[in-house]
């Protein structure tokens, strides 16, 4: 069976907000300390996230914390 590309999708910043949790100050702050994925610029005064960024970038937290309570135990 041949593997279909996945099509991409951006969020908007709310769309952000809501999946992650974090605030806007949070996120961009995060984005300037390179720990969070940076925005694209859609027009003069959008930007948009890759889904698939913002995805791997709530796993690679939950992988995180799965890591933190294997070395505790």
């Amino acid at each position: 069976m041949l593997d279909t590309p996945q099509k991409e999708r951006f969020l908007r910043l709310t769309d952000v907000k809501e999946r992650t949790g974090l605030s806007r100050s949070a996120i961009y702050l995060n984005i300037s300390r390179g720990i969070f994925p940076k925005n694209i610029n859609l027009g003069a005064r959008t930007v948009g996230w890759l889904e698939s960024e913002i995805d791997a970038w709530i796993q690679a937290r939950i992988d995180q914390r799965s890591i933190t309570h294997q070395s505790v135990e």
